[in-house]
């Protein structure tokens, strides 16, 4: 019986997470994204340059790391990786799918099913050299690059970017790069 009763506050603890997660997400629309993203061009590897710190890479201490490939179904295989305290390498892989195709700018990220988060382009080089990743409610952001090292004048662009989009650019971290992996 014990279980059972688990089993239901589990449960109920979800819904109304899931509930609360809704009505925080209300009114959150207004960040803009890019015009137009190329798929075929994002895809491949990106260096982790900065992010506001988060709760699922709190273990993390460089090296970090975001793999794109096209699936077979039309999704997008993402591997993200990071270097930890131990020195170990850990990846974690998830799916991600295009949710506004007129621009292919915004995506859903599923690492754990059912669970998705939202992953908005906010930024983008011309060249595809580097990128700003952000979300709706601003509470998440990155700032990627192709190289694991970002000129001064392409990183404060990107930085400008996310600024002018209502980040708190104050909270970035700067990911340590020490060796391609």
């Amino acid at each position: 019986m014990a279980s059972k009763k688990s089993a239901i506050f589990v449960g109920g603890a979800l819904l109304a997470a899931a509930a609360a997660y809704g009505f925080a997400r209300k009114g959150t629309s207004d960040l803009a994204t890019v015009d137009s993203v190329d798929l075929s061009r994002y895809l491949g590897r990106w260096f982790e340059i900065a992010r506001i710190p988060n709760r699922f890479e709190k273990n993390c201490i460089g090296d970090a790391t975001a793999n794109y490939t096209r699936t077979d179904d039309g999704k997008i295989a993402v591997v993200n990786s990071c270097r930890r305290p131990d020195g170990r390498l850990e990846e974690v892989k998830g799916t991600a799918r295009v949710v506004d195709t007129t621009t292919n700018a915004k995506l859903k990220v599923s690492f754990l099913w059912p669970f998705s988060g939202d992953y908005w382009i906010i930024g983008l080089d011309p060249d595809y050299r580097w990128t700003v990743v952000g979300e709706p409610r601003r509470r998440f952001l990155w700032i990627l690059s192709r190289e694991p090292r970002m000129s001064d004048f392409d990183y404060n662009q990107a930085i400008r970017t996310a600024g002018e989009k209502g980040y708190d650019t104050t909270k970035l971290k700067m990911t340590l790069q020490r060796d391609v992996h």
